[in-house]
């Protein structure tokens, strides 16, 4: 008995150290790669920070199981608000880094344009990220664990949104004219042939014209100021609204087994004092995820003040410049740019790898505004963005070997099914509002941008109807089963 217990002990040892070293395997092949291509060019630097920031994401994703879509599902069918806090606690730590790189002016964030179509966008993303059990960060950093299902759901989103963003023909003849004028008007290059293609009028006729601002600037001030950023952006913008979302969660799904919990303890307090404790029991519920949180939304807005610095220092805006220097100049927009957000951003890199591969199979896919004119489409081995979430898969897989949470796993038919079609949606979502729920919602509303809580509202009734959908199809399934057996 000894030695059988031994042998499964060292079997359970050997294991541990295999875990560790593909561990240290991932984290030495990224030192690896930063260390080389620093070598060839010191503007390679610019690369390895989104690679490093990548890297923390995807741990940080991972340790404290961030998912957009596990927190609505959780908060809406089971009426557990840890992960909807936990991501409330990223975003107001984002936004007080994100207030200080704004106010000492050094901040990459930039403001969508603001308007009902963001929360359109929005309740389609939000339907999607529950029919595919995973948000678009979220199933980066589950991909990273091993599971199949999620990787299959960023393959959804990445070619919807390819396909989506060139697509012409008889949708023209649903665009509204004034937008098809208005796109015209806009004098883009011959090279983006804005005519015929409906997302193209969609965003030069429509998107483009809607105003752009920020919480400071609705209140004319400068978001460069002290009151701006802080009062402004963070406060009013973040701080304030994220607190009274909170309120009504704990107040519909918190608050009565809190009291329960407390009348079984034999507590005697009650009324506003009891709500008080009780609502900060709720934000203190998961250190992990709470500490994850914390991480992540500092290395979200010190990842802005290290790009903006790279900028500064190579005397440019944009990454395509650098791109140039080194001599690569394929996929570069019209305008000599590729997409270089400066700060945490998923979804429109993943859309640039499926652009370029079907750019390399004869598909034209530089005559769109979405490729040609802004993002462009350079070699995933040479994209900054790319980078980063191919380090944010890395870093979750580390993540999730050091803590014994790597499994690879197969999707059902039924998983991959739901899988493609929640990608789909989430990638016309994306789309619609230049972003998904990193970029649309919680780097915006963490600037201080009021079209990400725009989004937000509409990711919410999205993601209840999904939960609301799921609920039938699941209860309709049983009684067909019950039936069957019955027969």
């Amino acid at each position: 008995m000894a030695t059988i217990a031994q042998t499964v002990t060292d079997d359970a040892r050997n294991k541990e150290q295999k875990r560790k070293m593909w561990a240290y395997i991932i984290i030495g092949f990224f030192a690896l790669t930063s260390i080389v291509t620093y070598a060839y060019s010191e503007y390679y630097i610019y690369l390895s920070v989104y690679l490093w920031f990548g890297l923390i994401y995807g741990m940080c994703l991972q340790y404290g199981r961030f998912c957009f879509s596990s927190a609505f599902r959780d908060l809406f069918a089971v009426g557990v608000a840890r992960m909807a806090v936990g991501i409330m606690i990223a975003m107001v730590l984002f936004g007080l880094v994100a207030s200080f790189v704004t106010a000492i002016g050094v901040s990459t964030f930039h403001p969508a344009p603001t308007s009902i179509h963001a929360m359109i966008a929005g309740l389609i993303f939000g339907i999607g990220m529950v029919f595919s059990g995973g948000c678009a960060s979220g199933s980066l950093y589950k991909t990273g664990e091993g599971n199949c299902n999620a990787a299959l759901v960023v393959l959804s989103i990445s070619v919807t949104q390819a396909i989506f963003v060139d697509i012409g023909g008889w949708t023209n003849k649903l665009v509204p004219q004034s937008w098809k004028e208005s796109a015209l008007q806009k004098g883009l290059p011959e090279s983006i042939n804005v005519s015929d293609g409906w997302i193209d009028q969609y965003l030069a006729g429509y998107v483009w014209d809607q105003p752009v601002m920020t919480v400071a600037t609705m209140f004319d001030w400068s978001n460069e100021s002290f009151i701006g950023a802080f009062v402004g952006n963070l406060m009013i913008g973040v701080v304030l609204p994220g607190a009274a979302l909170l309120v009504l969660v704990y107040i519909f799904w918190s608050r009565k087994a809190y009291r329960r919990k407390q009348a079984k303890l034999g507590s005697t307090q009650s009324g506003l004092v009891l709500d008080l404790k009780g609502y900060w029991a709720m934000i203190i519920a998961s250190k992990r995820t709470a500490i994850a949180g914390l991480i992540l939304g500092i290395a979200a807005g010190v990842h802005m003040f290290v790009l903006q610095g790279l900028r500064v220092k190579f005397g440019v805006k944009n990454a395509g410049t650098l791109l140039e220097r080194l001599g690569f100049d394929f996929g570069i927009s019209v305008n000599g740019t590729v997409f270089d957000p400066g700060y945490w951003y998923v979804t429109t890199q993943e859309a640039q790898w499926v652009g370029w591969s079907l750019q390399k199979m004869g598909w034209e896919n530089m005559d769109n505004v979405f490729f040609g004119y802004v993002n462009g489409i350079p070699n995933p081995a040479i994209n900054p963005a790319d980078w980063m979430s191919i380090a944010t898969i890395g870093g979750a897989a580390v993540m999730a070997l050091l803590a014994n949470e790597f499994k690879f796993k197969k999707p059902t038919l039924e998983l991959a099914t739901w899988a493609i079609i929640g990608g789909f949606l989430m990638g016309i979502g994306s789309r619609l509002a230049l972003g998904c729920n990193i970029g649309a919602f919680f780097a915006r509303v963490a600037n201080g941008d009021p079209s990400g809580w725009l989004f937000g509202l509409g990711m919410i009734p999205g993601a209840y109807i999904g939960v609301k959908f799921f609920n039938w199809w699941t209860e309709r399934k049983m009684a067909n089963e019950m039936a069957s057996c019955d027969l």
